[in-house]
This record gives structure tokens, C-alpha cells and sequence, in this order.
């Protein structure tokens, strides 16, 4: 029984840590983009966006969010969207490369920086009632779970003197 349940966190935590790899390559690339593509064409953008409709009413829930975040990069929060979305990307990157190793000392270091990351997008969520920093502050405490239930059973099954093979 408890082997049927370690296959399950297994397939769990590297399922995990494949949405957490993408996460992180998708925020890099976000930051190259946002990076090369000028603030004034992101505001057009999403202008066309807002102009067709396409997120609903013109007055809606979305719409306003997505106005909202747009004239808060606009208005200068670029370098802080930029600097926030490439370390991000970075470092989650970084840790998903090291826990696919196995490298033990990566598990405690993965849960602290994930409950950093789950505290900013916590604060930053309540700040500009961002729904998608609370989906992300979600998925972060399910992957902090996942990567500490992982490190208990690599550390009991590890045997005294060396390492864990590789699944």
C-alpha cells in the first residue's frame, strides 16, 4: 500500500514539476517579449482586444482587469513586471531542474522560495485583485506540498550512504 501510494506522489510531484517548468519558461519568454515588444503596442493591443469585445463586455469583469494591468505596466511598472517575470521564470526553472535530479538540498531550498513567491503573490494579489497571482499563489502551495511529501519519502528510502536512483 504505502509503495501504490509513493508511485502516486511520484507521478503527482513530476506532474507538478512539469507545470512548474512550463510556468517558468512561459514567464521567461514573457519578459523577452515584453522586453523587445514596446509599452505603447501592448497598450494597443489590448485596446483591440477590449475594442472587439473578445473578453465580453466592454464593462466587464475581465476587461477591467486586464485595462487595469495594462495601464499599470504602461504607466511604469514595466521594469518591475520585467525584473519580477525573468527572475521568476529563472529560478523556478532552476529548481524543477534540480529536483528532477534529485539533489537533495534543493527540496527545503524549492518549499522556502515557493513560500516567498505564495507571500508576494498573496500581497500583490490583494493590492490589485488579481485573480490569476491567487491561481498561481494556489498552484504554489500545492507544488510546496508535493515537494516536501517527496523529500520525506526520498530521505526514507534513501539508503544511509548514498544516493536515490532516478525513476
Amino acid at each position: 500500500m504505502a509503495d501504490v501510494r509513493a508511485r502516486r506522489t511520484e507521478r503527482w510531484f513530476r506532474a507538478a514539476l512539469l507545470l512548474k517548468a512550463l510556468d517558468g519558461a512561459a514567464e521567461l519568454l514573457g519578459a523577452v517579449v515584453l522586453l523587445l515588444v514596446p509599452a505603447a503596442t501592448v497598450h494597443r493591443l489590448v485596446a483591440d482586444v477590449v475594442s472587439r469585445d473578445l473578453l465580453g463586455p466592454p464593462d466587464g469583469f475581465l476587461t477591467r482587469h486586464l485595462v487595469a494591468g495594462t495601464a499599470e505596466f504602461a504607466s511604469g511598472s514595466r521594469t518591475f513586471v520585467l525584473v519580477y517575470l525573468a527572475l521568476h521564470g529563472v529560478v523556478k526553472l532552476g529548481l524543477v531542474w534540480a529536483l528532477l535530479r534529485r539533489w537533495r538540498p534543493a527540496y527545503p531550498v524549492a518549499a522556502v522560495v515557493l513560500g516567498v513567491f505564495v507571500g508576494y503573490e498573496l500581497l500583490r494579489a490583494v493590492r490589485t485583485g488579481s485573480l490569476v497571482l491567487l491561481f498561481l499563489a494556489a498552484l504554489d502551495v500545492l507544488v510546496i506540498v508535493l515537494v516536501l511529501r517527496e523529500y520525506r519519502l526520498l530521505r526514507t528510502n534513501a539508503a544511509p550512504g548514498g544516493d536515490v536512483p532516478h525513476l
